[in-house]
């Protein structure tokens, strides 16, 4: 087969998936086509390579494109760009520099809505990827699957292996990028790799195929929420681990000087936070307990299931366990409220099997983002309408202070919330006086 007529197909494929045929050059492309090429020899028509950092995202219009600073960054240090590249007898590549990133990426978007339904039951997609280190960073793949839908597929642990190997193929199953609600219709970013920390890949021959045969594992986003495992993203790696052993450690120096820990918070960089932000209230409300602080930031339900399999309810035996968790599954996954729900009814179970004498205080989730439209507070929203069921008023409590937050029309003010998601010195003050009426209580009750 010749190169040109090649590049006709490439054309007619990508014009089969588009949403208005009549833009493309090609009204005669089949609709059955067996592939989907986006960055195969070059970049297919329609669609465009694009940067993002942390702040903003660049076009790549020329050779290369660096992203700016604007006037007052919030992360200084970082440094992103994007420049093309060749693959050796493959034509066309590009790579993606970064350093100090909380966040960077690749993307390639289309100028109109693709249709991808035809690829999504047996499809692939399919992408060579070659990077001389990322030991201080991981790869993420996300995929549209629709309108205000995407999905991530998180590999970042497997990623890491293939550095200073060459060029390394890798293929998705479409599947990996299912989840509730996708559709696969108006899909406007058909491949975007992402990052953070500091490192170098390189991307070429991505295709999208009708049949293939994949090469990459992903979860099963239907049971992510009740599979137990350590966090895996780039900025965790280093600490989330080592804080796990300093908490086994600090049980085993309650034991050694002869102390328990009557009250037991456990949940995401929220509690966490109790050591921070939030130690002066703590101090003043929960130390005399010896209150135990098992929060761990970026956790989802399934890194708090790990930690209680492995060691951080053992040695203690508390009367109150109080949890918040579930709003980096419904944050950072944009999950089903039904599948975060099941993750926290699994840990309810967890925590009443290892501590069958302690009392559950759950936590509705906090509010999050500035006005209660948004759709991660909705998500939350949902989830706690489904967790207030959870209660039984013998060993299990509900209760959620979410409005004591929140403005009286429902908005977050910064001085509660800086960044819409942590609270302030204030915040922890008012979760510390909403809880204890009810702490007091649960303590008093044999």
């Amino acid at each position: 087969m010749t190169q040109p007529h090649r590049r006709t197909l490439a054309v007619a494929a990508l014009c089969a998936a588009y949403a208005l045929l009549s833009a493309c050059s090609t009204p005669q492309a089949p609709v059955n086509a067996e592939e989907l090429p986006l960055l195969a020899g070059r970049l297919s028509p329609g669609l465009r390579l694009t940067v993002a950092d942390f702040e903003r995202e660049l076009v790549l219009s020329g050779d290369s494109a660096v992203m700016p600073k604007p006037a007052d960054p919030r992360v200084a240090a970082s440094q992103v760009s994007l420049r093309r590249t060749a693959k050796e007898g493959s034509g066309e590549a590009v790579a993606l520099q970064w350093k100090e990133a909380w966040y960077a990426a690749l993307r390639i978007e289309s100028e109109q809505p693709l249709d991808l339904r035809p690829f999504v039951d047996a499809g692939t997609l399919e992408f060579d990827v070659r990077s001389p280190d990322l030991s201080r960073s991981g790869l993420n793949i996300t995929m549209s699957c629709g309108k205000d839908c995407s999905r991530k597929v998180n590999y970042v642990m497997a990623s890491r292996p293939l550095a200073g190997k060459g060029w390394q193929h890798l293929s998705f199953s479409m599947q990996c990028f299912v989840r509730d609600g996708a559709d696969f219709v108006q899909v406007k970013r058909p491949f975007v790799l992402e990052t953070s920390g500091s490192g170098e890949v390189e991307v070429a021959n991505v295709v999208i195929k009708r049949k293939g045969k994949p090469n990459a594992a992903c979860p099963d986003y239907r049971v992510q929420s009740v599979t137990p495992g350590p966090l895996s993203e780039v900025w965790s790696i280093d600490w989330w681990m080592p804080r796990h052993e300093k908490k086994l450690q600090e049980i085993r120096e309650l034991r050694a000087a002869g102390k328990n820990a009557d009250v037991v918070f456990i949940g995401d960089s929220i509690t966490q936070g109790w050591e921070d932000a939030g130690k002066k209230a703590w101090d003043q409300s929960f130390a005399r307990y010896n209150a135990l602080d098992l929060g761990f930031g970026g956790d989802r339900t399934e890194n708090v299931l790990w930690r209680l399999q492995h060691g951080e309810l053992e040695g203690v035996t508390p009367k109150v366990v109080v949890m918040m968790v579930g709003t980096n599954n419904t944050g950072d996954r944009q999950e089903d409220p039904r599948t975060t729900a099941a993750g926290i009814r699994r840990l309810v179970d967890e925590v009443r099997l290892r501590q069958p004498k302690a009392k559950i205080l759950l936590l509705g989730i906090f509010p999050r983002d500035e006005k209660p439209t948004s759709a991660s507070r909705q998500l939350n929203d949902r989830v706690n309408g489904i967790i207030s069921g959870y209660a039984d008023e013998r060993s299990v409590f509900y209760l959620n202070i979410g409005e004591s937050l929140m403005n009286p029309d429902g908005t977050l003010s910064r001085d509660v919330m800086p960044d819409l998601l942590h609270l302030s010195d204030k915040g922890y003050a008012i979760w510390a006086r909403r809880i204890e009426p009810t702490l007091q209580r649960l303590l008093a009750t044999p």
